[in-house]
């Protein structure tokens, strides 16, 4: 799109935010002049456009009441972000129950959209490969999704009907903190004023959202991703594991995200060169072992394993297969 013709349209686009806008602040925005300003507001009222010139100390431009600009003036850019983002959240699912919403939206933008624009971007979606397959999604209802992170906004209480992991449905009173989406899965951390503590609920579980009467006032400093992971990496699971890693807890996190492991970062020794003898403490709950020899190789750095002791043998394991495929010869051909 050319440049004079995108900055007509982004002018467009602010005055469609509402108000009046100044000469001034118009140009800010676009990169133009003053005088650049008032030529594509001309531009506008040549489109038959309702731009109105208000005139005094705070006057600028504004678009008549009643006006609304009609849908889906994209640039190939952002036509292109806004359906590579529905097929990113897809693929990550992040998406709600409504299965087919993606897929009529996409449809909808495509069929309003210039046909060149149109038959360029099917190509790109055409031509798209991932290097993972799509996990299936746990998604919630749009409802609830919307329902909850209303309640958040506004520190609103609610009542939620829940179905946990064996199936038994109970009816809670919740004080919700944060939505949260993770791993194509979507949380709520909240205060479960039904038990009296602090939790983290899959949104896909709940199946209903009713606002009580009252507000709350949310703990101060809370981080509800930071809450999400650390219940991950502490949920229980089959094994408890607890290493020593030399390294900073960046550096181990690159191979044990936040939602699996809790590093914390151990205080080093005396005379000790912080950067090269820093070790860490790592604990993890895993349902299975067989995953980690081969991650603890990937993190190249020394480790102690203080336990499970079924660790100790699949690393010895995995070392042994390694050192046999590397002495091993090719034959001759």
């Amino acid at each position: 799109m050319p440049r004079p013709i995108a900055r007509v349209l982004a002018l467009l686009e602010l005055l469609q935010s509402g108000g009046i806008r100044t000469v001034n602040e118009l140009a800010d925005r676009l990169g133009v002049d003053e005088r650049t300003v008032r030529r594509y507001a001309c531009h506008l009222v040549d489109l038959d456009v309702p731009v109105e010139s208000v005139r005094g100390r705070y006057g600028g431009y504004r678009l008549a009441p009643g006006y609304r600009m009609p849908p889906l003036m994209l640039s190939d850019d952002e036509a292109l972000a806004v359906l590579l983002g529905l097929v990113a959240g897809q693929r990550a699912g992040l998406t709600t129950a409504t299965g087919t919403a993606n897929e009529t939206a996409a449809a909808k933008i495509r069929r309003v959209l210039p046909e060149r624009l149109s038959l360029r971007l099917d190509a790109v979606l055409r031509s798209l490969a991932f290097t993972a397959p799509a996990r299936e999604a746990d998604s919630p209802e749009s409802g609830v999704l919307l329902s909850m992170a209303d309640a958040v906004h506004h520190h609103r209480p609610i009542s939620v009907l829940y179905t946990a992991a064996d199936g038994r449905r109970s009816e809670r009173t919740l004080h919700p903190h944060g939505v949260v989406a993770h791993s194509g899965r979507w949380y709520v951390t909240a205060e479960d004023v039904t038990a009296g503590e602090d939790r983290t609920f899959r949104l896909d579980r709940i199946t209903g959202v009713r606002p009580l009467p009252g507000s709350f006032e949310p703990p101060a400093g809370l981080d509800p991703s930071q809450r999400v992971l650390s219940g991950l990496a502490t949920a229980p699971y089959r094994h408890e594991v607890t290493l020593r890693v030399q390294g900073t807890a960046q550096q181990i996190h690159t191979r044990l995200p936040a939602g699996v492991a809790i590093v914390r970062e151990l205080p080093s020794p005396s005379g000790a060169h912080p950067e090269t003898e820093l070790w860490s403490r790592v604990d993890m709950r895993v349902e299975r072992l067989d995953w980690l020899p081969a991650v603890l190789a990937s993190l190249d750095r020394p480790f102690v394993i203080e336990r499970p002791d079924e660790l100790r043998g699949l690393v010895e394991a995995l070392a042994e297969r390694l050192r046999n495929s590397a002495r091993r010869i090719p034959p001759h051909e």
